[in-house]
């Protein structure tokens, strides 16, 4: 099943569940000013607050098409109130387009669902470059230095989401809700044997050991 990322940068994205239309499940998740914390499998649509608690929507705009991850997301400007020169500004910044808030979950599912055909394959030719490391998201295939990572489904979402967030030490619980392994809950410790064979398959690549260990904290992909 296809999987739709709805992103809101207002606190309803915390609150609304997973909505399931024509074989595609539309998840609902909170945005704040550092991007998702999640892996993102599949189409990314963000509702971006034109005020925010931290920082100005439209610097929002700027970093999500700054930033690899979600620079082919489908940005929606939410205004305050319907002023042709916010438009203008939303739509520099980089937004798709806009909507005059508040939100509630239906408005949002209306205007996905009714534009979504036309965005279905944003991300088809999306890879991850980091160093030495490539991830062809399409092929679901990971190298390093051109030779084959041999991973299982989870080691090779594992790695992608380091691959997103290198030189960052990340917790278990980090990794655990960055693959979105909510339910059912997972032991932490399962964390460590995820790691365990993901270094692995990097050392018979040829990669070396790139995951350390930050004691107490949990771990870090150290991009050289």
């Amino acid at each position: 099943m296809d999987v739709i990322n709805i992103f809101l940068t207002d606190e309803l994205g915390e609150t609304l569940d997973d909505f399931v239309h024509d074989e595609r499940r539309f998840t609902f998740d909170r945005l704040g000013a550092d991007g998702p914390k999640r892996l993102l499998e599949g189409p990314m649509w963000a509702f971006v607050d034109w005020v925010m608690d931290d920082l100005a929507g439209l610097e929002m705009c700027r970093r999500l098409r700054a930033d690899p991850r979600t620079l082919e997301a489908h940005i929606t400007m939410v205004l305050e109130e319907d002023d042709p020169e916010n438009r203008r500004r939303a739509l520099k910044a980089g937004a798709d387009d806009y909507v005059v808030g508040p939100l509630n979950r239906t408005m949002v599912l209306d205007r996905v669902l009714v534009l979504q055909p036309q965005n279905g394959d944003r991300h088809a030719s999306r890879k991850v470059e980091v160093g030495d490391l490539s991830i062809d998201l399409v092929a679901l295939q990971a190298r390093w230095r051109d030779e084959p990572i041999d991973l299982r489904p989870n080691e090779f979402r594992l790695l992608r989401f380091f691959a997103e967030n290198p030189n960052r030490v990340l917790s278990r619980r980090d990794l655990i809700n960055g693959l979105g392994k909510r339910e059912p809950p997972i032991d932490e410790r399962t964390v460590d044997v995820w790691i365990g064979r993901l270094r692995r398959s990097l050392k018979a690549a040829g990669g070396g050991n790139p995951l350390r260990t930050v004691r107490s904290m949990g771990y870090v992909f150290d991009l050289n």
